[in-house]
């Protein structure tokens, strides 16, 4: 049977002690309170000291106790899967980087993330129109095309000639939309796109008193780009892309 610990999710400021009731990972319903030192306190849960399989079920359980503490305390994410052998360790962890969490969790107060996923509608509109305005791509498509049987390595170096233009495409659109939220954000993080029709996979740090005008700047590109691409928007949600927190002791 493996070793009781302390799961730790988020640090947030003040040492009153809560109860956020049992909601912790692991579906064993285990209580999420804090434990303190000083003027900071961990969140945690009691859980065994083993390592958590990073599937959908234990990433949504993580996450959702950190949202659920957003609701009242600014919050400094944790690393998933990270489990102290004790209470004692947990006040070790908080006395040892307590100048580190006051500063960040000074940095990051009322602030919030905002994600944002752009995809193209129709792909083989896109893919026409690459064909017609790359000349390189224009060049490779025509002599492809000419050969009654083409050879196989015009065709791998077409299909890489298309998805070098799509790439260029893609990073030409984002740049073109990230521009519109510099002065609303107070910083930015691109992710990989997801598929050929993903050109946009970004999250935003914004200051909570922002987050209207954000909802009306993508309804903005969502009516601007009516019938050509969807933007799908999440959040408010904690800081998970611009603060993770790893346990040093």
């Amino acid at each position: 049977m493996a070793k009781e610990g302390k799961y730790i999710y988020c640090i947030i400021n003040g040492d009153e002690g809560r109860n956020f009731g049992q909601i912790g990972i692991g579906k064993r319903g285990d209580i999420v309170s804090t434990i303190g030192f000083n003027d900071i306190s961990a969140v945690i849960s009691s859980s065994p000291v083993t390592r958590y399989v990073i599937d959908p079920d234990n990433l949504v359980a993580h996450e959702k106790v950190i949202e659920a503490v957003m609701k009242d305390y600014t919050v400094l994410p944790v690393r998933f899967c990270t489990i102290a052998n004790s209470a004692e360790e947990v006040r070790t962890f908080l006395r040892r980087q307590h100048g580190e969490f006051k500063g960040l969790l000074h940095d990051l107060d009322n602030k919030v993330e905002m994600g944002l996923k752009a995809r193209w509608n129709y792909m083989d509109r896109i893919f026409e129109e690459i064909a017609q305005t790359d000349p390189r791509v224009k060049e490779l498509k025509k002599k492809v095309e000419r050969g009654k049987e083409a050879d196989s390595d015009e065709k791998i170096i077409l299909g890489k000639s298309v998805k070098a233009a799509l790439d260029e495409k893609k990073a030409q659109l984002a740049l073109k939309i990230l521009r519109r939220f510099k002065r609303l954000t107070l910083d930015t993080r691109q992710n990989d796109p997801v598929g050929d029709d993903m050109f946009l996979n970004a999250v935003f740090l914004i200051d909570r008193t922002r987050e209207k005008q954000f909802d009306f700047l993508v309804e903005d590109l969502a009516e601007e780009y009516d019938n050509q691409a969807d933007f799908k928007l999440v959040g408010p949600a904690p800081p998970f892309n611009f603060v993770n927190i790893e346990m040093k002791l």
